[in-house]
């Protein structure tokens, strides 16, 4: 038999909240559910049996999506490399190339793997130009590219305050890599990030390493630590500008400024950056698209 766990993000609702292989009702406190199935049964169907009492599992594209998922979490396909055909997965998978075909479109659609006719579906990286800028909310009011522009302030490694911590996910006290950034377009200082990563996962991240860098930092992050951004989440306020920030970003003392709080996440759901940028907003606004 094949024993397939999904991860809670990737569960349905119904799976979530039905009922486990073994016909017993979760439990708080208990593990995910498994779903239990031999090579056989994983055949040309969109969703399992039902199970008595009408709860349903997981659709089998779905189980797919997350065995896909664990690959990459693994590493099996880097960023930027192909990923076995269609045909090749189905085999793989004893399903069909339509169920494959469909977890694949959902991959896709999360910008976790991109599609490039006629050669094959790559595992996104942040190098692509159509990742690169995924995460950056902040746009030019007249909607012309600017020229952007980066330099690190600072990098050195410190404790977690009980607050970082917290949303890594790590104990108080454990340790840090801390960052300052300074995002410049068209030469004019816009954005002050101050960044904190868990430090036993970015092990060997130095000034001079960063200096060397001519790419994104997410995609410095995948290429020298394996580590891939997949997703994101943000909270914004409206603050005043300090005065080491207002002699940075060029404002006067109070000047207003746009808070921008965001907690990235890898495979797993698991976090692996608080990034915190001081931005201007005299050219520039906030966009956010709601689907």
């Amino acid at each position: 038999m094949r024993e397939l766990e999904i991860p809670h993000r990737y569960r349905s609702p119904d799976t979530r909240q039905g009922i486990a292989a073994g016909g017993t009702t979760p439990r708080a406190g208990m593990r995910a559910p498994k779903i239990l199935m031999s090579e056989s049964s994983l055949l040309d169907r969109q969703e399992l049996p039902r199970a008595q009492g009408g709860a349903a599992f997981s659709p089998l594209y779905q189980q797919i999506k997350a065995l896909l998922l664990q690959s990459l979490d693994r590493g099996e396909w880097k960023p930027g490399e192909a990923i076995p055909s269609e045909h090749e997965l189905a085999a793989r998978y004893q399903v069909s190339q339509g169920t494959v075909r469909k977890a694949i479109d959902e991959l896709a659609a999360d910008n976790l793997l991109l599609r490039r006719q006629g050669k094959g579906t790559f595992v996104a990286t942040h190098q692509e130009a159509k990742v690169r800028f995924r995460f950056l909310r902040l746009m030019p009011d007249d909607g012309k590219q600017r020229l952007s522009g980066s330099r690190i302030l600072d990098c050195r490694r410190g404790k977690a305050s009980a607050e970082i911590a917290a949303l890594l996910d790590l104990k108080a006290g454990e340790g840090v890599v801390m960052l300052r950034r300074l995002l410049s377009f068209d030469g004019s200082p816009t954005i002050l990030d101050d960044i904190w990563l868990p430090g036993a996962l970015f092990q060997g991240l130095t000034v001079e390493l960063l200096g060397r860098n001519r790419g994104p930092l997410y995609g410095l992050f995948e290429a020298e630590f394996g580590i891939s951004m997949v997703r994101a989440e943000e909270k914004i306020r409206a603050v005043r500008a300090g005065q080491e920030e207002a002699a940075l970003l060029n404002v006067s003392i109070s000047d207003p400024l746009l808070e921008v709080e965001r907690v990235s996440y890898t495979y797993g759901d698991r976090p692996v950056e608080v990034r915190r940028g001081l931005c201007l907003t005299e050219h520039f606004h906030y966009r956010n698209s709601l689907n």
